[in-house]
């Protein structure tokens, strides 16, 4: 259960790497407010887009199919960052799994689990900052979360199988997002769902170009990445629905990040 007055840590400074923007001491504490910060430690201007504000929890809560769940249901947040989803699909789920290439946020993630809070830092304007505090969400069970950090394109063995799958704004940021959409059919029950969600800013510094799903033309002809879903998917699972969802990042305290997701929400056969 979570504690009045939970242990408080606070992220230590990163050994970035070059080849990992997502270690990077900036980018983990402009995800943990995305993830965790308060509608006012967002976004304090009353005429900005209130409606793009808690993203992580709205790819569960508008996406997920509450009344077609088993009991007992297993969920796997694959691309899980620091954990909030994963944390919303244990209030309907009895097991989750967050998994993320990255040990950085995988780590934040853990200590939010095991201690319900961790310290981090957000840009106001140049090197002005202002110390805020993460907290696991009330009423979560952290005994039915686990992280560990992993490839999305290279799923250990003994996972099992699920019966969620969410992959929230995964799918672009992958070297080869086919390799990662073959492993699902064999990881999902029958009836299971899958939710990916994205705004498909294919970039070559992570996919390249010939691996992109869509966002390109093909023999001259456009193709989207909804359809590049569909052609890895067919077969496999059956597509019920598209929905937007529009999303903010805080960069600092006078630049934002807007966008708009598309989340396809998918049924295995």
């Amino acid at each position: 259960m979570f504690t009045a007055t939970p242990r408080v840590d606070f992220i230590a400074n990163s050994s970035a790497t070059q080849e990992n923007p997502y270690e990077t001491e900036r980018l983990l504490n402009e995800y943990l407010l995305f993830h965790y910060g308060a509608p006012n430690e967002i976004l304090p201007y009353g005429d900005g887009p209130v409606s793009a504000l808690g993203y992580p929890e709205r790819c569960v809560t508008e996406c997920l199919d509450l009344s077609a769940l088993p009991p007992g249901a297993r969920a796997l947040d694959l691309g899980c960052a620091v954990g909030r989803s994963s944390f919303e699909l244990a209030r309907v789920c009895e097991s989750v799994i967050g998994i993320d290439y990255s040990q950085q946020f995988i780590s934040a993630a853990e200590k939010l689990r095991t201690g319900g809070a961790l310290g981090y830092f957000r840009a106001d304007e140049g090197d002005l900052r202002t110390a805020l505090r993460a907290q696991r969400p009330e009423g979560v069970s952290a005994g039915k979360v686990s992280f560990e950090q992993g490839d999305a394109m290279h799923l250990r063995e003994g996972l099992g199988s699920f019966d969620v799958i969410l992959m929230a704004n995964l799918i672009d940021r992958l070297s080869e997002p086919k390799r990662c959409l073959r492993q699902l059919a064999s990881m999902m029950r029958a009836g299971g769902q899958l939710i990916i969600t994205s705004p498909y800013t294919w970039m070559s510094e992570y996919t390249p170009k010939m691996n992109w799903l869509g966002g390109r033309e093909e023999e001259g002809i456009r193709k989207t990445t909804l359809q590049g879903l569909k052609e890895s998917l067919e077969g496999e699972f059956r597509l019920i629905q598209t929905k937007d969802l529009p999303f903010l990042i805080r960069e600092h305290a006078r630049k934002f990040q807007w966008s708009v997701a598309q989340a396809s929400i998918w049924r295995r056969l």
